[in-house]
């Protein structure tokens, strides 16, 4: 199979404009962005776009504007580009009564390969699943599925990887488990794009995030990073302290918190300088003999953000009430 060649500086993937509808629904809206090495995920709710989008990167519909570059070429047209990415769909997929080695196998069967059964043998080592398992995948526990899914995705080689919610119903140590191989792939230099709509698995990613929202790229970025474009949204504190009352007064007449709200052990505070809050409220609490246990960030999570990326009420309440 002759080799692929990558158009001079096109980065590995990139979204350019791109929109798709479907009849009178439009899926994705003038979508735009560029990926290369590491991880990124796709964030988004049940029905923001996620799945289109990862369709069309990898060729398996067309955008009905804009354009979708695998290292510059259309994944659409050139078939060649399908040998370049690897792919763990959402479903499980695989056939019944064989085993995991004979699965990713017929996979490196249809990539090609010229020894597949060394190839597959390597894949499921990579994953941590035993090669001599003769038993049929149906058998395997959800979580076993799941890294079968991923070793006949990565049983030719590609340097870019899409999971489709690959984290779907698996425990905590599965999760885990799972989240390292996608770091440890990414970490030989490939592309590894994974949607999720649960957003804690995105932070432990430690990766760059696409926010989808109702079709449209919300914003993008790691998840400290978007939280940073949102400089009108106070950011929330809580203060543990003996002597709420008094140091929420004093902090007030500063001027460095809008709102201060007692809760048990402490306040909750709302500023817009969170860096002047925490330069005051040492020496406020020293001055009123207050004690000071911690001051723990509320909203530097992303699930904060993705609630204000994504809800329009939420931003206007915010507005309303300052």
């Amino acid at each position: 199979m002759k080799r692929l060649e990558a158009v001079a500086g096109a980065p590995m993937v990139s979204f350019d404009g791109v929109t798709k509808w479907f009849g009178e629904v439009v899926a994705l809206s003038d979508v735009s962005f560029s990926m290369g090495p590491g991880v990124t995920s796709i964030l988004g709710p049940n029905g923001a776009g996620k799945s289109t989008l990862l369709r069309l990167l990898c060729g398996l519909t067309t955008p009905s504007q804009g354009s979708v570059r695998v290292y510059g070429h259309d994944p659409r047209r050139n078939r060649e580009i399908h040998r370049y990415i690897g792919i763990v769909p959402q479903h499980d997929g695989i056939f019944p009564g064989v085993s995991a080695h004979r699965f990713v196998s017929i996979a490196g069967v249809l990539c090609g390969l010229d020894d597949p059964r060394t190839a597959a043998t390597d894949a499921l080592e990579a994953v941590e699943l035993d090669p001599t398992d003769e038993r049929p995948v149906s058998e395997f526990s959800k979580g076993m599925r799941q890294r079968v899914k991923i070793a006949q995705a990565l049983v030719h080689g590609p340097p870019i990887v899409v999971a489709d919610e690959p984290l779907n119903g698996l425990d905590p140590r599965q999760r885990r488990r799972l989240i390292d191989i996608f770091v440890s792939i990414a970490g030989q230099g490939r592309c590894v794009i994974v949607s999720s709509h649960v957003l804690d698995e995105v932070e432990r990613f430690g990766s760059n995030v696409l926010v989808v929202a109702q079709g449209r790229l919300a914003a993008e970025g790691d998840f400290r990073a978007i939280r940073d474009l949102m400089d009108d949204r106070p950011h929330r504190i809580r203060v543990e302290t003996d002597r709420a009352p008094e140091v929420a007064a004093e902090l007030i007449e500063l001027g460095v918190v809008r709102s201060a709200s007692l809760v048990s052990g402490g306040l909750d505070l709302e500023t817009d300088d969170a860096t002047a809050l925490g330069r005051a409220v040492a020496p406020v609490t020293q001055r009123l003999g207050a004690s000071l246990e911690q001051m723990v960030p509320l909203d530097d999570d992303l699930e904060s953000v993705f609630r204000y990326l994504v809800d329009p009420t939420a931003r206007n309440r915010e507005e309303v009430i300052s």
